[in-house]
């Protein structure tokens, strides 16, 4: 009776240790993918650290039905950018069009 507890207890520890070295090694993942895209897009400063804030923050590593495009991601950072400077008028249209017509992602 004693080797089995015994046995059980070795088993739950080595189950705690693969689950725990699996959450870590997601996330190390999550944060390789995350930059690799960042890198793709060329994004760099503000827009950098906006794309990663959201990519980070995302429920899964994998990609789903509802991932925006590199066109939507730019968009979305573009706009999160001018909304940040309080750009309104005339000055957030001539940004949007400079920040959306950046180096292709």
């Amino acid at each position: 009776m004693r080797m089995l507890k015994s046995v059980t207890a070795l088993m739950m520890l080595a189950l705690a240790v693969t689950v725990a070295a699996h959450a870590d090694n997601s996330q190390q993942s999550k944060m390789t993918t995350c930059n690799s895209q960042a890198g793709d897009q060329k994004l760099a400063g503000d827009a950098r650290k906006s794309f990663m804030k959201t990519c980070l923050s995302a429920g899964s590593s994998a990609p789903t039905a509802k991932a925006l495009t590199a066109q939507q991601q730019k968009m979305k950072t573009c706009n999160a950018d001018a909304k940040t400077k309080g750009l309104k008028g005339d000055d957030r249209k001539t940004y949007m069009k400079t920040c959306l017509s950046g180096p292709a992602s």
